[in-house]
């Protein structure tokens, strides 16, 4: 497949306005569900996408090896709450879904307040937030609250109630692939397994979807595989069951933390040289806007397990925030209000910019290498006169046409021309339509012809 203007074509012609409603119109519908590593409310959250994209629902049993983890057993909520001596809720699961420690084992009791209060989390830094806790190996219970109600619990009896199950199930994720012209793929991956939370969770799913959505009906060179997984047990189940796949992937992103105020932030890929690296790093430097980029570290979401060291994929991830750096962070500050649509729109964005690179970062040679070609005869000088970027593109056909020398891909000649690579592949596309660049190398040195 040759240089394609199909990717920047949705680009420009994109309603952002109106993409960001229907994603935070998604994640509406998406945010009261109890989502974890396991069970109802992943499926439940699923079936939903599925209204978006044709994703295929994956059930991996209880107690499946995969690598030096083992599936866990499902867990399932139906009710939890605690009450006073007086039989009135001070704590209520049907009120948030963060007022359970998920994962936590079915528990019908009578307590004394001390003995409570060990199985209870807050913030007392913010009191009117309720923290997220998870209990995800560990045979145990707990309640998340806000401080401020925690200061209030008289002494006295509470009765507990946890009406949930723990027992051999499966894991759930959904899959969607879109198939290119290559077996070569890109991968963009999404955690599904956090209850009520917004930015840490929903956001990358809703924007994933839309990436899925806007990209399937566009010729592509690329194929791109979806993956909607539980935090670090989906992606290490997923790379286990796929073992003989994984070569095929040549990109990859993790998406999440896309819909806060903050601005981009992009952590490298393992060896930070990726083309992926290089992609975002551009697509960012030209966006006139603030952003951060880290280098890689063995901590985060699940870049760290696509870069351990036995698989090693170029996967980075690109966020606005990123995790635990804004203070509505796993806490139920992080709702419908804080993530904004015109946020979610703006990483949309981004994210399909990246992929207009990747599509078209390729290498091109130039059909009349002796010296500078005639662009005149050609209809090139002065050609693009009736466009805002008229006067880079006349300066990117020279760069093109001296780096376009089978050594140099369009994205290292927009980084040497100091040019967005939209500019450059704009030239690019001209140069081709008058037969001065070619995809392959000729078989002959022009030279001796």
């Amino acid at each position: 497949m040759g240089l394609s203007r199909s990717i920047s074509d949705l680009l420009n012609n994109l309603d952002g306005e109106q993409a960001g409603l229907k994603m935070h119109q998604l994640m509406t519908e998406l945010y009261p569900l109890c989502r974890s590593i396991t069970g109802d409310g992943v499926r439940q959250s699923l079936h939903i996408i599925c209204q978006h994209i044709p994703l295929k629902i994956q059930e991996v049993p209880t107690g499946t090896q995969v690598f030096d983890w083992e599936v866990p057993k499902e867990w399932n909520i139906r009710d939890a709450y605690v009450k006073n001596a007086a039989g009135k809720k001070v704590i209520d699961f049907q009120e948030s879904s963060l007022h359970i420690v998920n994962y936590s084992v079915p528990v019908h009791k009578k307590v004394c307040l001390p003995e409570l209060k060990n199985h209870l989390f807050s913030l007392p830094d913010h009191p009117d937030w309720i923290p997220y806790q998870k209990s995800y190996f560990n045979n145990t219970w707990g309640f998340c609250l806000q401080h401020r109600k925690l200061l209030d619990l008289e002494d006295g009896e509470y009765e507990v109630f946890i009406d949930t199950s723990l027992e051999p199930g499966h894991l759930t994720y959904g899959e969607y692939f879109i198939q290119g012209e290559s077996e070569d793929e890109i991968l963009i991956s999404c955690h599904c397994c956090h209850p009520s939370l917004c930015n840490d969770n929903l956001s990358g799913m809703v924007v994933t979807a839309f990436l899925g959505k806007y990209l399937s009906s566009l010729p592509l060179r690329y194929s791109y595989r979806f993956l909607f997984i539980p935090s670090t047990i989906g992606s290490v189940t997923w790379m286990a069951l796929n073992k003989n796949h994984l070569q095929k992937i040549k990109h990859g992103l993790v998406v999440a933390c896309v819909g806060d105020p903050g601005h981009p932030t992009y952590k490298k890929s393992r060896s930070g040289r990726a083309e992926i690296d290089h992609a975002v790093e551009h697509i960012l430097k030209y966006s006139e806007e603030p952003y951060t980029i880290f280098d890689f570290s063995p901590f985060g979401y699940d870049e760290r397990q696509y870069s351990s060291p036995g698989i090693n994929l170029p996967v980075g991830s690109l966020t606005r925030t990123s995790y635990g750096r804004f203070p509505e962070y796993h806490t139920s500050a992080d709702n419908l209000d804080f993530v904004r649509s015109i946020y979610l729109a703006d990483s949309l964005k981004k994210y399909i910019a990246v992929f207009d690179v990747l599509e078209n970062n390729q290498i091109l040679f130039n059909c009349q290498p002796f010296g500078e070609p005639q662009l005149g005869k050609r209809g090139l000088s002065g050609a693009f006169g009736g466009s805002k970027d008229a006067k880079l593109i006349e300066t990117a056909l020279l760069w093109v046409l001296n780096f376009a020398d089978g050594e140099h891909t369009l994205l290292d000649i927009a980084e040497k021309a100091s040019l967005p690579f939209s500019i450059i592949k704009e030239a690019a596309l001209a140069l081709i339509q008058v037969n001065l660049l070619r995809e392959h190398a000729e078989k002959s040195n022009p030279m001796h012809t």
